[in-house]
């Protein structure tokens, strides 16, 4: 086979039984509707309710931004796929999905980081929470996050058009990602599971760390409040944001623990399609479930409506 500059790809997708292609694409069509109408809806009530307009949940509507961005990026090709059987997608479709997606993807990351550090300075220094997360503040995280996660995902997509590929490969996956690339590219990929590895260290375990660092510190600071009903207020408004963080990380880190250019197994797509395109459907739910004041603004929308 020729190595040269690739023209296109092939995303085998979900399955390689066309029989289960028609129940799969009515699931996941399904589910992309409902990661649609749950992201918008919540985006909607925040944007709605100036009750809601404050640091906490400024930075859950620009989750629910992210989340509908992320699966709008990886959705409509897989059901394209499943629909027509085709999977073809030009080198330029691909790189452009794969930035996109690296760009969302990253953003997720940071920004459950930076609720954690918004739950920290509204727990462990109340007083001073106005001061800590003024309007411009949160603006500056938000457009930081922003800026750093287009910078990173442009490096990779520029490292990665300049490889060369054999002709008519095919992605055993179900959208453009690095890894699948990486491992089909017939060029020294050393430099880019380099930086990959290097970047992708320093946003993503700088991130939890930083989570994991402002959770023990509100688990310290709760645990030396005298009453239990205290405790659980204060604890209520971190339940959700918890259980997001628990969903996003253990997908990731089923997808990701292994080299950049190993094959993947059916284990890794399945967790590829949790973070992808369950977690993000599942997230505006479980903050609209637990959130008392957020049930509360949606229930007068859909009243009003």
């Amino acid at each position: 086979m020729n190595c040269t500059q690739a023209t296109g790809f092939i995303l085998l997708g979900l399955s390689n039984d066309p029989e289960k292609w028609q129940l799969l694409f009515s699931f996941f069509l399904v589910l992309y509707l409902l990661g649609l109408l749950g992201n918008l809806l919540l985006l909607l009530t925040i944007n709605a309710d100036v009750h809601l307009h404050t640091p906490m949940y400024f930075f859950l509507s620009q989750l629910s931004l992210v989340d509908l961005c992320i699966i709008t990026t990886t959705a409509p090709k897989m059901l394209e796929t499943l629909w027509t059987g085709d999977g073809s997608i030009s080198f330029s479709g691909c790189l452009t999905q794969l930035y996109f997606f690296a760009v969302f993807a990253d953003m997720d990351n940071l920004l459950l980081a930076v609720m954690a550090i918004d739950r920290y300075a509204a727990i462990c220094h109340p007083l001073h929470y106005p001061l800590l997360m003024t309007p411009c503040r949160c603006g500056v995280l938000v457009s930081g996050s922003w800026g750093v996660t287009n910078c990173v995902s442009l490096t990779h997509t520029l490292l990665l058009s300049q490889l060369y590929f054999h002709i008519n490969q095919e992605i055993p996956h179900f959208f453009c990602e690095f890894g699948p690339l990486l491992w089909l590219s017939c060029s020294d990929t050393r430099l880019n599971e380099i930086l990959m590895v290097v970047l992708v260290g320093v946003l993503g375990i700088s991130a939890l760390l930083c989570i994991v660092t402002s959770y023990g510190c509100i688990f310290y600071a709760v645990a030396r409040v005298p009453s239990a009903q205290g405790k659980r207020k204060a604890l209520s408004t971190c339940s959700s944001h918890l259980s997001v963080v628990l969903l996003f990380y253990s997908t990731v880190f089923a997808a990701y623990l292994k080299p950049p250019s190993s094959s993947r197994s059916s284990g890794e797509v399945v967790a590829a399609v949790m973070y992808t395109l369950v977690t993000p459907t599942l997230n505006p739910f479980i903050y609209s479930l637990r959130n008392k004041d957020v049930k509360s603004s949606l229930r007068s929308i859909l009243n009003i409506e």
